[in-house]
């Protein structure tokens, strides 16, 4: 994503409350195509709890500083995920995160090891590289 974008997650008592928004759990972003009252609603999801909330879309509950569902909309694909920063009382503030960022883990991590030798004795071993692929779950902390 070229650009940094903050949004507002609203309607979150009317499902679970601020529990599911931990600061830096991400969440899944999906556009919700069928929906009869607004054709750019976006839900905010997590996994094994359903619909957490929605990106608000009204000036009454778009904070100062984020953007709306109509405005992130044709931003993003089908989906996207966002990093919870912020919460409050009724809403919570998130950073719009890259899609790629989530779903694949491409750097290599350096991780010091010890391992021990023939002789039994330790050895660290700094700067093997043990390279890590595959996918972040969502819900989680990155």
């Amino acid at each position: 994503m070229e650009n940094t974008y903050f949004i507002t997650i609203t309607g979150i008592n009317y499902y679970y409350g601020q529990k599911p928004f931990e600061i830096g759990r991400v969440i899944k972003l999906i556009k919700e195509t069928n929906n009869v009252h607004d054709k750019e609603a976006i839900c905010a999801f997590l996994p094994f709890i359903d619909k957490i909330g929605y990106v608000a879309n009204s000036t009454s509950t778009v904070y100062a500083g984020t953007i709306s569902a109509g405005r992130l909309y044709d931003k993003i694909e089908d989906y996207a995920y966002a990093k919870v920063m912020f919460v409050t009382h009724s809403s919570a503030i998130a950073l719009v995160l890259d899609k790629e960022d989530v779903e694949e883990v491409e750097e290599e991590q350096i991780s010091d090891t010890v391992d021990k030798t023939t002789d039994g004795e330790l050895e660290k071993n700094k700067g093997k590289k043990k390279t890590t692929s595959g996918k972040v779950s969502i819900g989680f902390h990155i």
